[in-house]
């Protein structure tokens, strides 16, 4: 394997976090293993790191119930056919989604809009798996346009897959500094979560809150109007985060005319 997975025993629940190497920026796929069956969380840009995550829930010997897809960036939704279940998202996500239309590998791979298009709307609120309570909400703005936050309340777990990364360099190609910042704020007041759950790294506490809080006030401060020389500057502040060919693409959006 060339991904790695940590395991958190949480009594009727297990968690496994998928994480693939960091030529995919530490990108994690969250198996949630209930009594009877797995809820996959994310799906991988490339499609054989959704085959190994795919390849140890078998592992399990329990079935895939659904997969879900948090939010409309390739590298949570690329290996979505891979799971063999029925793809759940937002509706403003599947919407954003299509919007993208095929997703276009930097192998040359091109995977068609059809293998990835989640087919049931997800609707915020509280669904009981296996006697296990999920809540699901809504989050605008942030790392992207809107994303999905999952709580396990029974468990102290939050999900928070891409309003969270733990020592990646962040993606900053959405331009919402500020709505990042709130959207951390919001979940910095939530009480009971002893375990975040990272969209990019390994399952980590409360206290990377304030680590992703600097990395953006640092960010805004070295963003100016050249994309490289803002690569640099947060690179060489941050030289243990893994991914800094995550900014390249981030600049892309950022800095256009340099594109």
């Amino acid at each position: 394997m060339n991904g790695t997975v940590t395991v958190l025993d949480k009594g009727t629940v297990r968690i496994h976090s998928y994480m693939s190497p960091a030529d995919t920026f530490h990108t994690t796929t969250q198996l949630i293993e209930t009594p009877a069956r797995i809820i996959a969380i994310d799906a991988q840009l490339l499609p054989a790191y959704a085959d190994e995550a795919v390849a140890y829930a078998k592992g399990l010997s329990k079935p895939i119930d659904r997969l879900i897809v948090t939010h409309a960036h390739p590298d949570h939704y690329n290996g979505a056919s891979r799971f063999g279940a029925p793809v759940h998202a937002l509706s403003q996500v599947t919407e954003q989604i299509i919007a993208r239309g095929d997703s276009h590998l930097p192998t040359g791979q091109v995977i068609p809009l059809a293998d990835f298009t989640p087919n049931v709307a997800l609707v915020p609120g509280t669904e009981v798996i296996d006697g296990v309570p999920f809540v699901f909400e809504a989050v605008s703005g942030g790392e992207a346009a809107d994303e999905l936050l999952i709580k396990l309340p029974q468990q102290h777990v939050l999900i928070a897959q891409d309003l969270v990364y733990n020592d990646v360099h962040l993606y900053l190609g959405n331009n919402d500094i500020t709505g990042w910042q709130q959207a951390l704020d919001a979940l910095a007041s939530e009480t009971g979560y002893d375990t975040i759950l990272a969209g990019h790294g390994a399952p980590t506490g409360p206290e990377v809150y304030e680590d992703i809080r600097r990395y953006l006030d640092d960010a805004r401060e070295l963003l100016g109007d050249d994309g490289d020389g803002y690569k640099k500057a947060i690179v060489d502040k941050y030289p243990a985060h893994v991914g800094p060919f995550i900014i390249d693409i981030a600049n892309r959006s950022l800095f256009p005319a340099a594109g």
